[in-house]
């Protein structure tokens, strides 16, 4: 056995866990696909011990996971340098792992009440648009940040999601928007934006657990998911910490995979590990063996 291998195992037994083989339930049918989101893999890409032109090989060599759903942060400056996109067309085509979305961040308020602020947010979302269309990506994931009262915000998040859509129609590219704080991790806040915009290349990316609005006010997650899950068209499994059982301590996923189902939900769910007890792979492989322990028990 390798040293390092040696060393992460040690360390997770220590804790009480036992790490599942990658290949654990590979025959097993179930009803949804796995993917990986690339921020999982946060530490890793940020401490310059994986690069993130490695990450589709690294999904499919450790995890056996042939889908990915990219992060903005982790290649910002390249969104339009199409030969750096090439490279990464090809190095995901090569293996045969799918692009999935790119999760967009920092490129302004797409709810901001300042209109010409928000116009600029809108714009700036454009070339993330035209990259994932070169990628062979189905959607990018935005956030709805908005300032105002609850009605306010609805309205000003619809109107930036609506022209960031209408630009995506154009190429054939989703704009899913995420519940990722503030007023967009209330289910029904977010749901009434979707009803607002009203197009069908707008929706949702729910996450199992982003739903703090701030701080002491916690959205029912099940609820949300439900409240969200007509306009999915990406889900994330967010995990943190696993108990002796491998089950994740914070969210239900037996539950919150029947809610994903019983939606008619047949997609991606992609894992998003974001524990810190865990090495970045330990908490993928855990996360990865829970979801298809639940949805083998389902199919």
């Amino acid at each position: 056995m390798k040293r390092r291998n040696f060393i992460r195992i040690t360390a997770s037994t220590a804790a009480g866990l036992v790490l599942p083989s990658v290949f654990s339930c590979q025959n097993k049918k179930m009803d949804f696909k796995i993917s990986l989101a690339e921020w999982s893999l946060h530490r890793m890409l940020y401490s310059g011990k994986l690069d993130h032109l490695d990450f589709c090989l690294f999904a499919k060599k450790q995890f056996d996971i042939d889908a990915v759903e990219y992060v903005n942060s982790f290649f910002f400056d390249k969104a339009k340098d199409f030969n750096y996109l090439k490279n990464m067309k090809n190095r995901a085509n090569d293996i045969g792992v799918s692009s999935l979305l790119i999760m967009c961040d920092n490129e302004g308020a797409l709810g901001n009440p300042d209109k010409k602020a928000r116009n600029k947010a809108v714009e700036n979302h454009f070339k993330w648009l035209e990259a994932a269309k070169f990628l062979g990506c189905h959607s990018i994931r935005v956030n709805a940040k908005s300032e105002g009262t609850y009605e306010e915000q609805i309205v000003l998040a619809a109107d930036g999601l609506s022209k960031l859509t209408e630009y995506g129609e154009k190429i054939g590219v989703n704009t899913i928007v995420e519940n990722h704080g503030g007023l967009s991790s209330n289910g029904k806040w977010l749901a009434s934006v979707m009803k607002e915009v009203n197009h069908p290349m707008c929706g949702t990316l729910p996450d199992f657990g982003n739903f703090k609005i701030k701080d002491g006010e916690l959205y029912d997650r099940y609820l949300g998911v439900k409240e969200l899950m007509p306009f999915a068209k990406a889900v994330s499994a967010k995990s943190h910490s696993f108990n002796k059982a491998g089950n994740e301590i914070h969210t239900d996923f037996n539950k919150m995979i029947d809610i994903v189902l019983s939606a008619g939900y047949d997609g991606h769910i992609g894992i998003e590990y974001e524990g810190s007890e865990l090495e970045e792979v330990d908490g993928i492989m855990m996360t990865k063996s829970l979801m298809e322990r639940v949805g083998s028990s389902k199919s």
